[in-house]
């Protein structure tokens, strides 16, 4: 998968990508990432990227120019879904993540400031995606956030495609409790189950876990 990245801080990344699974993933060539300095694409002699909004208000808004610029450049190779993450955006899910990774690859918007032009949304028709309700200083965390989530669901990525199975949130569940040795740890013991190399009931047990824990997410929202 070709990943495009619009933002106006290019030196954060790779950043936290290059370690790990997305690192592997990269290194490989499974996944590409582009990153493109927003301000490559303004054609004044300050580089300007952003405005003071129409109507009044603190804070400053980025110019669709630069980025639809910037997107018809890209676009040339990489017809993909145009991204921004915002808070109130459609929340990213596993199963969002995986629709994403059937797509032939992604662009990715990393606003700034007070916000986006809402042209680039309405123009562009870019897809609004959130990793949770507050304010961050910009979307190249949240976009490393996605990038993870989806990378990693790219066919040869993952070294085990076997652990995709077992991945939290991939069943109907959001996963269960996880142990490995010693089996006493300051009085905390493995559930005898686990010990027990009875594979029926150890997924018996694990099924019903896995259900508590869904409950106790439902209850947190």
């Amino acid at each position: 998968m070709n990943i495009e990245l619009l933002t106006l801080f290019p030196e954060q990344f790779p950043g936290p990508l290059s370690a790990g699974v997305t690192g592997r993933g990269l290194a490989a060539g499974r996944v590409t990432l582009r990153v493109h300095n927003l301000r490559d694409y303004t054609h004044d002699r300050h580089r300007q990227v952003d405005d003071v909004p129409y109507g009044g208000g603190a804070g400053m808004v980025l110019k669709p120019e630069p980025i639809f610029e910037a997107v018809d450049q890209v676009r040339r190779h990489n017809p993909g879904p145009v991204i921004l993450m915002e808070p109130w955006g459609e929340p990213l899910s596993q199963a969002l993540a995986a629709e994403l990774a059937a797509e032939p690859g992604l662009v990715i918007v990393c606003g700034r400031y007070e916000g986006v032009d809402d042209r680039v949304r309405l123009g562009l028709e870019a897809r609004e995606i959130s990793i949770g309700e507050y304010v961050l200083s910009g979307a190249e965390l949240p976009a490393m956030i996605l990038i993870d989530a989806v990378a990693r669901l790219i066919p040869g990525v993952l070294g085990d495609p076997g652990s995709l199975d077992q991945d939290s949130f991939t069943a109907d569940f959001g996963g269960y409790p996880q142990f490995t040795r010693p089996a006493e740890f300051r009085g905390m013991k493995v559930p005898e189950v686990l010990l027990s190399g009875d594979h029926r009931r150890i997924r018996e047990w694990r099924r019903l876990a896995a259900r508590r824990r869904a409950g106790q997410m439902e209850r947190k929202t």
